[in-house]
């Protein structure tokens, strides 16, 4: 009879096939999807969390931002590894780069792979890019001869003690430059690996040189050398959320705020 449910032998009814169109139909969509999702993570933009306060006051911890991956040119994965264990299934894979639209500059925020283990994700302020010179005298840093200093809040405070980034409470809080003559004589045991070098330190190819805005508590360029260009994930973008951990809310006086 026309519209009759078709029996298998034995009286058994087929279930229609409909049901199986449907759900391959969510399979595919959800595949489709999660394809976007990691092309988009890859080589477009991914998002990010700040999890201390080593580029304070620019960003506060738990600012949640987007970082631009293909504006130094993003590239396919040198690895395969799976994220909550930390496991590395596949190392040194071929990689395919995509064109840069520019190369970073001084002053740019970038997420990059930490050098000392690229499970970690970092973000530091670039200071100096290859070529460029740079000494720290009394914790005030010179990039080609001239002062570069970025967010450290008062700019003609004392920044002669640079605490061990082990130990972030080993100096005091920026103090007056006229206060600063005996200041200086009792710290010079904080100094870090860069401090008092009798030549100016030249940035090598291929590398750029990082600092935290918090001068005083970031593991940056100072301890771990230069960065090699090749860590680089991208370009802090803006802040799409952020939450205040102290006080549990959300601080909507900072979404949408462009990264400088």
């Amino acid at each position: 009879m026309f519209g009759s449910k078709k029996r298998k032998p034995g009286g058994q009814v087929r279930p229609p096939a409909r049901k199986k169109h449907v759900v391959l139909d969510y399979v595919r969509s959800i595949g489709s999807a999660l394809l976007i999702a990691l092309v988009l993570r890859q080589f477009i933009f991914q998002a990010f969390r700040i999890p201390t306060g080593s580029m304070l006051e620019t960003l506060q911890i738990g600012d949640f931002l987007f970082v631009n991956k293909f504006l130094y040119g993003a590239k396919t994965p040198d690895r395969i590894r799976i994220p909550l264990v930390n496991w590395t299934l596949i190392d040194d894979l071929p990689v395919l780069k995509l064109p840069a639209i520019r190369e970073p500059r001084q002053g740019d925020i970038i997420v990059f792979e930490y050098p000392r283990d690229r499970n970690l994700d970092y973000i530091k302020r670039c200071v100096a890019v290859a070529g460029d010179s740079l000494v720290v005298r009394e914790g005030v840093l010179y990039v080609n001869g001239k002062i570069y200093e970025s967010n450290l809040g008062e700019f003609g405070g004392d920044h002669s003690c640079i605490p061990s980034w082990t130990d972030p409470e080993s100096c005091p809080e920026p103090r007056a430059k006229h206060d600063q003559a005996s200041y200086v004589r009792n710290a010079r045991n904080h100094s870090f690996p860069w401090e008092g070098m009798p030549d100016p330190y030249v940035v090598p190819a291929g590398h750029i040189f990082m600092m935290g805005d918090n001068r005083y508590n970031s593991m940056d360029s100072r301890y771990w050398g230069p960065l090699d260009v090749k860590l680089i994930k991208g370009k802090a973008l803006f802040i799409y959320w952020s939450w205040n951990g102290e006080r549990n809310l959300p601080r909507f006086s900072r979404l949408g705020d462009i990264i400088r």
